[in-house]
């Protein structure tokens, strides 16, 4: 459902869900966007609670004040209903609700909030999160444990510290005022958007102005796109300085919207895992507000996975540089089993290795100066030693010495002297010694 205008409220079940938990209110003065929890009855049940609290509200306040009074109110109240219903329906034990709700009030913007829906302003083309998640990792986040790239994927990120729900009869809303700016654009979603579409594709959507209805299409196909995990409901109003009071109905998405209110709907039966996994998983709660015990688990878990992180990438490090030093020793030795014969100043050189060098560190060694003068050799034969002759060992260098002293020779008229042998090695004492005997 969509309202042209300038404000808009949609919402969808997703690829995954068979049922939608959220609810999504835009009206006058009004927008408010409520993500359920608690299985497939309780998330449907606590949001509409929500909604129908807070839509008492679409209305003039005389003070920014009073309209923060108003929505505490209406949030105590929801609470104490979510309670009343956990009551009279034992099943829906744990059900809870975000809230995410915007009351206009003149220029201003009267800001109600918990839980892990949010608020974004997009204002000079820029795209800022007004309201803070109310989650276990943004308490990591927060410390400084993890980064923000890192708590979109923690597997803790569905755990929320506070929400409204039949847990707590006085839920604490974060309460703010802030002032609005003609172009301003508000954007309320559930984490049904914010968990899929980053903010660098919400700012994408928001710059390219178009209406609010056509805005919040953009941002849902995008959600549907990336999988649609959870439900996922955008409400957007458009504001220039003092806010308009819209004509027209209000808009109702969600399971607000649903023509029965909020009756409790019949538990259904769980079909087998093993048939139905995905479905079966899709009606499980999304979010879950946890005991306090539970939390201090969830805190020594995540410092064991951080340590088993760091010894890991420890332990990777060590063998990457291990691997590396064995390379390196092997390599070196094989450039140790090469020879060249090239030129030292103004003589003929044979050096041990290969002509190339790693930096400062050097991969051959000089082993015999011949006495052979580069400017007693033709031409062609000391361009060749300037070059370096690669020798395959070093009886092979020395041939090749040998026939540049004869090069010497046919210049200089001496009679060459042929380069010695190198000696063969002695025998074993132990064997061909006592053979010999």
């Amino acid at each position: 459902m969509v309202f042209e205008g300038s404000s808009t409220a949609i919402s969808h079940t997703g690829k995954v869900r068979s049922n939608n938990q959220d609810s999504g209110y835009a009206g006058a003065n009004l927008f408010a966007v409520a993500d359920g929890m608690g299985g497939h009855a309780g998330g449907d049940v606590a949001s509409s609670i929500a909604i129908q609290h807070l839509e008492r509200l679409d209305q003039a306040f005389p003070s920014t004040d009073d309209a923060q009074a108003a929505l505490q109110a209406a949030a105590t109240t929801a609470a104490s209903d979510l309670i009343r219903a956990a009551k009279e329906r034992p099943e829906l034990a744990g059900l809870g609700t975000t809230v995410s709700s915007i009351v206009m009030v003149d220029d201003y913007a009267v800001i109600g909030h918990i839980g892990d829906s949010r608020i974004y302003l997009y204002r000079d083309d820029a795209l800022t999160q007004i309201t803070a998640d109310h989650t276990f990792v943004q308490r990591l986040v927060d410390s400084g444990r993890i980064t923000e790239e890192e708590a979109r994927y923690h597997p803790r990120r569905s755990v929320l510290m506070r929400v409204l729900s039949d847990m707590d009869n006085d839920p604490e809303l974060d309460l703010f005022v802030m002032p609005t700016l003609p172009g301003d654009r508000w954007l309320l979603c559930s984490d049904g958007l914010s968990g899929v579409v980053d903010d660098p594709h919400i700012l994408k959507a928001m710059r390219l102005g178009l209406p609010p209805g056509r805005t919040a299409d953009n941002l849902l196909k995008q959600a549907l796109d990336g999988g649609a995990p959870d439900n996922v409901t955008i409400v957007i109003v458009e504001v220039g300085g003092a806010h308009p009071i819209v004509s027209g109905a209000p808009v109702v998405v969600g399971s607000a919207a649903n023509p029965s209110g909020i009756l409790i709907p019949a538990v259904r039966p769980a079909r087998p895992s093993w048939l139905h996994p995905v479905r079966q998983a899709a009606n499980e709660p999304s979010h879950f507000e946890p005991a306090a015990d539970y939390l201090e688990e969830l805190i020594e878990e995540d410092r064991r996975r951080a340590k088993r992180r760091r010894i890991g990438w420890i332990a990777a490090l060590i063998a990457v540089l291990l691997a590396l030093t064995g390379a390196g020793f092997i390599a070196y030795n094989w450039t140790q089993t090469r020879y060249f014969v090239g030129a030292d100043d103004d003589s003929v050189v044979i050096f041990q290795g290969v002509q190339q060098n790693i930096g400062p560190i050097k991969l051959s060694t000089e082993i015999e100066d011949t006495g052979i003068l580069l400017a007693n050799l033709p031409p062609y034969q000391r361009a060749s030693v300037e070059r370096t002759i690669n020798a395959r060992s070093l009886s092979d260098a020395m041939a090749i010495v040998d026939r540049l002293r004869a090069g010497e020779q046919a210049v200089t008229g001496q009679t060459p002297t042929p380069t010695p042998t190198p000696p063969a090695p002695l025998p074993s004492p132990d064997t061909d010694g006592e053979d010999a005997g």
